[in-house]
């Protein structure tokens, strides 16, 4: 019984006592003081008007004893400190349950081919960010009430149960899933993994741990894929040390052998820095295509002629390999050397471990500052003191990789690290989505978020038809035809202006054509190779595929 039927009980029983009590005492007190005998079913007719505050019949009049009169008064108050007690104890309750909201214990329906969830974390909507653009159906198993309901009426399909149980499990259909994927605990995730393996041996489990060496012990509980969003963040901020271009991309894409698609900075004292995209001429100088930019943290889908190129800008672009190097030229600063140079990493826990870890496999120097003395730590002190990251030798430094787990702290150090070193290429990791736009205006150059990068290693690992670009927004390369264009050229379809979408390269008879031009004609069985957004993707398949 829960807590509100409980006390509705008592309640109940307690007001039966007294209006028992009242009666048998009213009786009592007629024969003896108004001698004016009652019986106990007029007795208690008196006690239910006095304490519904309906009236007293005709006995009102009846009262010549000074004791009677102040009887009535005396269970007038009584029965007003009843009604008031009612309130909280059972009206309240009672209208509170029948307006407030209530958060299903099970999925309801014949649902099959989605995903399960364990549980609501501060990494969760990123996640399910990447499955609503996907249209992939999912379901949230979240125990606690609180964070169940606000899912719930923010529009997401949650089920309130407890995912370490194979009750709550069963409650959202697990076995009829496509997946599972746990984000709270390395603990609680290889118990959820545990119950889930339980119900069925075929949903595939996908385990997120904070700590990579306990993975061997999410694969022993049945995980089928175990994910470590810490190690790559740290990896994909390293890959920005030791090369301007984010290799791992070309070879996460196949669009043929020649054609690559890559992330490149502006870095400070660059060319670039300052023109706009049509008057840096990018595409003439080069021979790349810009797919789309971010500015300041925030990724612009094909992005206008006029918009102006900054220090930190970051270019999404495909071209050949030699093309993308001649890119990776203008970008560069003329006044840095780059190649060699001293990488300050800032925070020695698992993200900075793996940048310093990276850095030292490439034979780069590199300092690690920390506040806790250790073996791999050279300087020990406060990542926001500046004789602290003087003593780093930030002033001199050529890039500043911040890995520091408390957003807050970070913003406060990128402005500390901007003004001691304002040409110093800053890179950072944070952990929530919303504190990305605010360390760029602090003077970032790039930065990664924790909760995003884990949304997207999950998503990816769900959707294998889809091939991710970026850890950082929702980039995608497809292969679709569309036979509505044939006939037509790439600039008579108009699909950049129309959807946001690139077509990177056409495959025409087992043969892939990644010199696409305005003036490039689409044949009928063709497939374009296309690059853009989620819903750059889905504006194109309705309008064309």
């Amino acid at each position: 019984m829960d807590t509100w039927k409980r006390r509705v009980v008592l309640y109940t029983v307690f007001l039966g006592v007294v209006l028992t009590v009242t009666a048998v005492a009213y009786r009592w007190g007629m024969r003896v003081y108004e001698g004016d005998p009652r019986t106990l079913i007029e007795s208690l007719q008196f006690a239910i008007e006095m304490f519904t505050t309906t009236g007293f019949g005709g006995d009102a009049s009846d009262w010549q004893s000074q004791q009677m009169h102040a009887f009535v008064a005396v269970m007038d108050l009584v029965g007003m400190l009843l009604l008031i007690g009612a309130l909280p104890v059972v009206a309240t309750p009672l209208l509170e349950s029948a307006f407030s909201t209530t958060v299903p214990r099970s999925l309801e329906g014949d649902v099959e081919g989605h995903v399960v969830v364990c549980s609501d974390t501060t990494r969760s909507d990123a996640l399910l960010n990447e499955f609503e653009s996907e249209a992939v159906p999912y379901a949230v198993v979240e125990p606690d009430p609180d964070r169940a309901l606000a899912l719930y009426e923010a529009g997401h399909t949650v089920v309130r149960a407890d995912p370490e149980t194979t009750a709550g499990l069963e409650s959202a259909r697990l076995g009829a899933a496509r997946a599972l994927v746990t984000d709270v605990s390395d603990r609680v995730d290889a118990s959820i993994v545990l119950a889930a393996r339980e119900l069925s041996t075929d949903v595939r489990a996908i385990s997120v741990v904070e700590d990579p060496s306990r993975e061997r012990y999410h694969r022993l509980a049945g995980a089928d894929e175990v994910l470590s969003p810490r190690s790559l963040l740290g990896e994909s901020l390293a890959s920005k040390v030791t090369t301007a271009v984010r290799t791992d991309l070309d070879e996460a894409v196949a669009v043929g052998d020649s054609l690559r698609i890559a992330e490149v900075s502006v870095h400070h004292g660059s060319g670039l820095a300052g023109s706009t995209l049509a008057g840096s001429r990018i595409g003439e100088r080069t021979g790349v295509d810009v797919i789309g930019a971010w500015f300041n943290g925030s990724f612009e889908a094909a992005p206008p002629p006029d918009a102006t190129l900054s220090a930190g800008t970051v270019l999404l672009v495909s071209g050949t390999e030699g093309q993308v190097e001649r890119l990776v030229d203008l970008t560069n600063s003329a006044a840095r050397r780059f190649g060699a140079g001293e990488t300050v990493v800032v925070g020695h826990g698992q993200v900075g471990q793996t940048v310093a870890t990276a850095l030292e496999d490439a034979d780069l120097p590199v300092t690690v500052v920390d506040r806790e003395d250790g073996e791999a730590i050279d300087v020990v002190g406060d990542a926001t003191d500046p004789e602290t990251l003087r003593e780093a030798g930030v002033d001199d430094a050529r890039t500043v990789v911040l890995a520091l787990p408390d957003d807050t702290t970070a913003e406060f150090a990128t402005l500390v690290i901007r003004d001691l070193a304002p040409n110093v290429e800053l890179l950072a990791r944070v952990e929530d989505p919303e504190s990305v736009p605010k360390m760029h205006r602090a003077g970032a150059d790039y930065v990664l978020s924790l909760s995003t990068v884990t949304g997207r290693m999950s998503a990816s690992a769900v959707l294998a038809d889809r091939d991710v670009l970026s850890l950082d927004t929702h980039v995608e390369v497809v292969r679709s035809e569309a036979p509505v264009l044939t006939g037509r050229t790439v600039g008579q379809a108009a699909v950049r202006e129309t959807t946001g979408c690139t077509v990177i390269a056409i495959e025409r008879g087992g043969d892939l054509i990644t010199d696409v031009g305005p003036e490039t004609r689409i044949e009928r069985g063709d497939e374009l190779v296309l690059a853009g957004t989620d819903e750059g993707v889905r504006s194109f398949e309705r309008a064309f595929a």
